[in-house]
């Protein structure tokens, strides 16, 4: 179905304000989504809009930085503790990848299984 330039606007503006997905206005105005895309294309370019950035996208999930408790204490470190503190947590996260965690150090060091059964 062929549509005036104000039905593409109409149809790009909806897509471009998050009214529709463009997979939603294929289905609903019988287009292809990529029709769907460069009407969008062509509102956005027609009324001089920046181009959509990901992070925009209503079903892009939103991650928050999350800083520890101690923020504070790691500012005052240096560029080794820093880095001592970095491997430290990379090597926690490898260990809980593989299913388990370790409590105390040196002789002392207990390592417990997060899952019961057997691993091999």
């Amino acid at each position: 179905m062929k549509y005036t330039p104000e039905e593409r606007l109409d149809i790009g503006r909806k897509i471009y304000h998050n009214e529709l997905t463009r997979y939603e206005a294929a289905s609903i105005y019988g287009i292809s989504a990529e029709t769907a895309r460069s009407y969008m294309r062509e509102y956005r370019d027609t009324s001089y809009l920046p181009p959509k950035k990901a992070h925009e996208h209503p079903c892009h999930i939103h991650t928050e930085t999350v800083l520890p408790e101690s923020w504070e204490s790691y500012q005052n470190m240096s560029k080794y503790e820093l880095l001592d503190e970095l491997i430290k947590s990379k090597v926690n996260e490898a260990r809980l990848k593989k299913g388990y965690i370790v409590k105390g150090s040196g002789a002392h060091k207990e390592y417990f299984r997060l899952v019961k059964k057997n691993t091999k």
